[in-house]
């Protein structure tokens, strides 16, 4: 079928394409022209959120636009997450990824149609936050050879306590359950909180949790540090041993959080995006603030954390398959 050229629609049907080329070419040299908003899948006042505030101001300083961060809480970080992944890819709007959200979700909810492969442009790494186990003074063992043993004289005795299913602390219970060959139970709370006031009040003796909330009990001794998950230890506390250090060699539990945007996002502004956050991230004052946040800064090129994506979801989602865990 010929199409007359001349015809008020085929023009109309040209002008609209030219129009669209231009601005995305506008939007590819000169971004960002507008507010970028970063979506963080959690409420405010969490490890995501602190990461996400610490971005979005550096990022507003240099881009000299304002990047706002927008909570979107709900399903475990699946009702912020899936948000991005159907928002235009224009670069305005942004992901702060964690491992839960990234990595362990896609096979842990059942109605969860995401695959963070094929539904994100990585753009960056941030930092890497260890799961900590947490001991009260009262817990004999030390080490964690002698957990192991302790587990393997008295199978299903010992009581771990984490928060909820599918979270950090609880996967890296369940990791260590595996990797270390041990009947333990894992007791998974509603909270990190429940977690901690129960692990003070000696009513479970030992518990994975990640550190923010415990460093000021383990400062004044109410708390013990056994072992931390990373594959570093973790600046912050220096003379606590990772798992691997202590006799589970290659253990890697440590969450990490990055930086994504929509699938299909051009590459030029996923380039600059990331050459900023590489930037921003090695700066002293933000290196201190994700130290306090219990964290270790960790950068990366947008394809680095791409592979890592995949890593980590191979390693999570294989884990929860085997333990057949599922979220409705």
């Amino acid at each position: 079928m010929k199409i007359d050229m001349s015809s008020p629609l085929a023009l109309a049907a040209a002008a609209a394409f030219l129009a669209c080329a231009t601005i995305g070419g506008a939007n590819a040299a000169d971004y960002p022209t507008r507010q970028i908003t970063l979506i963080v899948p959690f409420t405010p006042a969490g490890g995501v959120d602190a990461m996400a505030r610490v971005v979005a101001q550096k990022l507003s300083e240099a881009f000299k636009q304002q990047v706002v961060v927008e909570n979107r809480p709900g399903g475990g970080g699946t009702i912020g997450t899936r948000a991005v992944a159907r928002a235009a890819p224009d670069g305005y709007t942004l992901l702060l990824g964690h491992t839960g959200t990234i990595s362990i979700n896609p096979s842990l909810y059942v109605n969860l149609p995401m695959d963070p492969r094929k539904d994100f442009e990585a753009i960056g790494l941030i930092a890497s936050m260890p799961v900590a186990l947490l001991a009260h003074p009262s817990f004999a063992p030390k080490t964690i050879a002698e957990i192991i043993a302790l587990a393997k004289k008295d199978p299903g005795k010992l009581n771990i306590g984490t928060s909820a299913v599918g979270t950090g602390g609880y996967m890296s219970a369940e990791l260590f359950k595996s990797e270390a060959g041990v009947d333990v139970a894992i007791i998974p709370y509603k909270g990190t909180a429940p977690v901690m006031n129960d692990l003070l009040g000696g009513h479970v003796p030992v518990a994975f949790g990640v550190l923010p909330p415990a460093l000021g009990n383990i400062a004044s001794g109410n708390l013990r540090v056994i072992a931390v998950t990373s594959k570093k230890r973790f600046s912050g506390l220096p003379d606590v041993p990772t798992f691997a250090e202590a006799g589970l060699p290659g253990f890697d539990g440590s969450l990490h959080y990055g930086l994504l945007a929509p699938k299909g996002t051009p590459k030029d502004i996923v380039d600059k995006l990331s050459a900023e956050l590489s930037k921003l991230v090695t700066t002293d004052e933000v290196k201190q603030r994700i130290q306090f946040e219990g964290g270790d800064p960790l950068t990366s090129t947008a394809a680095e954390y791409a592979d890592d994506i995949d890593k980590e979801e191979k390693k999570w989602g294989s884990l929860v398959r085997k333990l057949n865990l599922k979220v409705e």
